[in-house]
């Protein structure tokens, strides 16, 4: 269920991208995380263009921080998480508020990690955190690029741990994440930070 009732808009907030694999990854991750958690976290996850609500009670059931589809027009809020609905670009406006569109594909992809990668990037700047989650193409990989150049911080799935390495390994063929870590060790690492930001 949407929440509508907070105002409350924060400095920083967290942006994940995955793919293959990406929802046991996601299940294992969100399970861990404090609540309430500091920041937003937007998530662009590849998924079937006809999937719809499953994936979001699953998650929730894993997930100590409620989780839901990002709607238009919709403000960007601590301790939640915004999914972007399939076969919809998801976007941060500069009024930290979300957009959807349908332009086309990027890498082959809609939503694209890339995109929602950037237009994060260029509203919360430094105060980003960039994660790369299993996947098995290069989505995202530029989008992380790009976070580093606006003075954020990246942190990347373990190759080794992850389901396809194909997506984590690429981001660290283009840019240095601040961490590569397993998924259990990322959720300690993003309560420690998510204090910070």
């Amino acid at each position: 269920m949407p929440i509508q009732n907070q105002t409350t808009q924060t400095k920083g907030a967290i942006v994940i991208g995955a793919s293959w694999g990406g929802i046991q990854a996601l299940e294992c991750l969100l399970s861990d995380l404090s609540s309430p958690f500091q920041l937003p976290i937007l998530v662009v996850l590849h998924q079937e263009r006809t999937a719809r609500g499953g994936v979001i009670e699953v998650l929730n059931h894993h997930s100590r921080i409620p989780v839901q589809e990002a709607e238009e027009k919709q403000p960007v809020l601590p301790s939640v998480v915004y999914l972007a609905p399939p076969n919809y670009h998801l976007l941060v406006e500069a009024d930290q508020t979300l957009s959807l569109c349908i332009s086309p594909k990027v890498n082959y992809c809609r939503p694209s990690i890339d995109v929602l990668f950037e237009s994060a990037a260029d509203v919360y700047g430094a105060h980003l955190l960039g994660i790369i989650l299993t996947g098995a193409n290069d989505d995202g990989a530029r989008g992380t690029k790009y976070i580093k150049e606006q003075g954020g911080k990246i942190i990347v799935q373990s190759p080794e741990e992850a389901e396809m390495p194909t997506m984590p390994e690429s981001a660290l063929k283009i840019t240095t994440a601040d961490f590569v870590l397993s998924l259990k060790l990322m959720a300690r690492k993003l309560n420690e930070l998510a204090s910070h930001y």
